[in-house]
């Protein structure tokens, strides 16, 4: 009895070949708020309208253009389809849904995201069953938050309208030249210099002592006089205010300026850590500066709360602070979600230099690019600002950096001086921080231009750079044997005097070394091709060609077979190919939306898009948002007034599924094939050389399906 030939294919394919890629490990997306809400949330708000509060929209036949807010551009490029409920930014290839949008535009994380459209559209956020201790824990955190954000009102407000506020604290802000705007934006304000002025209006609007004493605002301790057996007093009684937000907005704490000449007490004091607060983890003025870091790809470091100010206040808005603290890891990564590319601003001040300087090894690490920009002697950021125009001030910025060898190098050669010893350490001292570029071509120029300005040949600096090398990789994982990768067919040869396999079998060898498989991407592009195909016509029913054929068949005599034409589901067709083959998808984002596909058709027999569009992964979003947002490329190119007809697809599915799998097989066949010829471990060589040779059969009879030339 006949088989049909997609069958025939399977059946060879499966019997000769499986080519399993192990899972790599998913993200898991952890978040409080229910299923419900979300869905909520995902029906009510309207992508126009939320993008719209950001970006200046005009309509384009059904959907809605504007000028990207990633990338300074003339023409639009920016596009938003109400309908499919995306957006899509051709410039920078950024896409996805409304959350996405606030994720990429005001990097809020997922549930931050939730919460503001929540928010916008009055939906009342239901959380998920959480154990007794999650809740407290959860509800904890808050009370934190809500504590926080009163006292922020309330030293705003005791700044602007308590005579103490005005006379002491306002007068110092107006005296830096704050602006009213610029108070106002920043939210400054001031502590009352009386022991217990803020913790006891707290108290009598209902805030719980425990969350004053846990966010450091207020001091507690014992006391057996007292009624109630402690005292409690305000951490920052006579100090002028900061709030410290996190990227999102929220407050997470305080720094405090005294204003007395009290030797006794710090100049600044910021709020101890808490569970809302990790001073490590947070720079100041990140939720004002980034939209302007990530737009404009660039990020100014500065010391102290003020140089933050004066600097935006100045139209620098891409500026934040470590808060007078050394920089740390955490902090270096959130300016790394925003920008690569980072310059530190130092004054003066040589000491406090030479100090900080450890910073620009951990930002390398980072795999960030640094720059290094010092002031006039005797000005920092905030007195130079105050001094000089906006436009001199950018100015100075864009002229005056230097790179990070050549700022180090100067530094530290007015210590070395003529003494050979200290040069030697010096030298040293800079190549260990290039080691810790994680690009091997950035560390050689590196390299290069340190030899270049310490009179030093390349190879010692090469030399010291490998031993460096050599030793983080030691420490990083236990060295493990290698061997090279073999580059001839000739490397199957086992006994030397037989021929090698290219000239035994010429035929062969030239059929798998063919300009594809030079190709590494092609594999991804026929997985992202299948996984299009799914997103845009997985619902559809179509009629598909196919073959009979005997138990055994004839490359050449395919084409002359009996054809059969059968109706079925193209998701299904998909899904029956490539479970029959075992194929597994190579790429992880691929491979997630094909597992989420398939686990929509056991449940519901239909792929939903919109779930997969909203799927809190980012990346899952985006290459969804991509694939469905390519057909509004017309709309962008106004190809309707040109006159330029868009062909329809449907005509040519079934052809364009087919194609698909049989390519998808094609390229696994190859690499396979290709791993063969190059296995020198395997001493089977009669064996392996007719694996190879079925192997082959089975790629011309897939070329000849595909009218490929072999």
């Amino acid at each position: 009895m006949g088989r049909r030939f997609s069958e025939f294919l399977d059946g060879f394919f499966l019997a000769i070949f499986v080519f399993l890629q192990p899972l790599k490990n998913n993200t898991n997306y952890y978040i409080l708020i229910s299923r419900t809400t979300i869905d909520q949330i995902f029906e009510t708000a309207r992508v126009e309208e939320v993008i719209g509060d950001f970006v200046q929209l005009k309509k384009s036949g059904s959907s809605f253009k504007g000028l990207s807010p990633f990338s300074d551009e003339r023409t639009p490029s920016f596009m938003v389809s109400p309908v499919k409920g995306i957006w899509k930014d051709f410039s920078t290839g950024k896409g996805g849904n409304s959350v996405s949008f606030l994720m990429e535009h005001e990097h809020y994380s997922y549930p931050e995201a939730l919460r503001y459209l929540a928010k916008k559209y009055n939906i009342e956020i239901d959380e998920i069953e959480q154990t007794d201790e999650q809740k407290q824990h959860a509800n904890e955190k808050e009370s934190m938050f809500l504590v926080s954000e009163y006292a922020r009102d309330y030293f705003h407000q005791t700044l602007l309208e308590s005579e103490q506020g005005k006379a002491i604290g306002l007068s110092y802000f107006k005296e830096r030249g704050f602006t009213d705007e610029t108070i106002k934006k920043f939210q400054l304000g001031y502590c009352l210099n009386e022991w217990q002025a803020f913790t006891t209006e707290a108290l009598n609007k209902g805030y719980n002592l425990k969350y004053l004493e846990s966010t450091g605002l207020s001091i507690v301790k014992q006391d057996l006089l007292t009624e109630s057996g402690t005292k409690q007093f305000d951490r920052f009684k006579g100090r002028v205010m900061f709030p410290i937000h996190s990227m999102s907005g929220r407050v997470l704490g305080f720094g405090g300026r005294i204003l007395t000449n009290d030797k006794k007490a710090a100049k600044y004091l910021n709020s101890p850590d808490s569970d809302i607060y990790h001073k490590s983890n947070v720079l100041y003025g990140i939720h004002y500066a980034k939209q302007t870091i990530a737009k404009e790809d660039n990020c100014f470091l500065v010391e102290g709360y003020t140089d933050v100010i004066s600097m935006y206040q100045k139209g620098i808005h891409n500026v934040v602070s470590s808060s007078g603290t050394a920089l740390t890891e955490n902090q270096i990564r959130l300016v790394n979600r925003l920008t690569k590319n980072i310059t530190i601003l130092f004054d003066g001040d040589a000491a406090g230099i030479r100090a900080s300087i450890r910073g620009i090894d951990l930002i390398l690490e980072q795999g960030m690019n640094v720059r290094v920009l010092m002031f006039p002697d005797g000005d920092d950021p905030d007195s130079f600002a105050k001094k000089v125009s906006t436009e001199e001030l950018k100015n100075y910025l864009a002229n005056n950096s230097q790179d990070f060898i050549n700022f180090k190098v100067s530094l530290l050669m007015e210590d070395a001086k003529n003494d050979p010893v200290k040069k030697a350490g010096l030298i040293r001292d800079i190549v260990i921080s290039i080691s810790k570029i994680p690009d091997r071509i950035q560390q050689e120029v590196y390299v290069q231009e340190c030899s270049r300005i310490m009179d030093i040949s390349e190879s010692v600096l090469f030399n010291e750079l490998a031993q460096l090398n050599k030793k983080q990789q030691r420490e990083i994982s236990k060295p493990k044997p290698s061997r090279s990768a073999p580059t001839s067919t000739n490397n199957l040869q086992q006994d030397p005097n037989e021929p090698p396999l290219d000239v035994l079998y010429p035929e062969m060898v030239q059929l798998h070394n063919t300009p594809e498989l030079q190709k590494v991407n092609e594999l991804t592009k026929y997985e992202r091709e299948i996984i299009r195909i799914l997103l845009l016509h997985g619902n559809k029913e179509t009629e598909f060609e196919d073959f009979i054929v005997g138990e055994e068949v004839d490359a050449n005599e395919v084409e002359s077979l009996k054809k059969e034409y059968f109706k079925n589901l193209v998701s299904k067709e998909i899904y029956l190919n490539l479970q029959e083959d075992e194929v597994e998808f190579t790429d992880a984002i691929f491979k997630q939306v094909y597992y989420e596909i398939i686990m929509q058709l056991n449940q519901s027999e239909n792929i939903s898009v919109n779930s997969l569009v909203n799927n809190p992964n980012p990346e899952i979003s985006n290459l969804v948002t991509s694939i469905l947002m390519d057909d509004e490329k017309h709309v962008l190119s106004d190809w309707a007034r040109k006159e330029v007809v868009i062909k329809s697809v449907d005509k040519d599915l079934p052809k364009m599924v087919l194609d698909a799998i049989y390519n998808l097989r094609r390229v696994l066949i190859e690499q396979k094939i290709q791993s063969l010829i190059t296995d020198t471990e395997n001493t089977e060589r009669q064996q392996l050389l007719e694996t190879i040779m079925n192997y082959t059969e089975l790629k011309k009879l897939l070329c000849v399906r595909l009218n490929r030339i072999v």
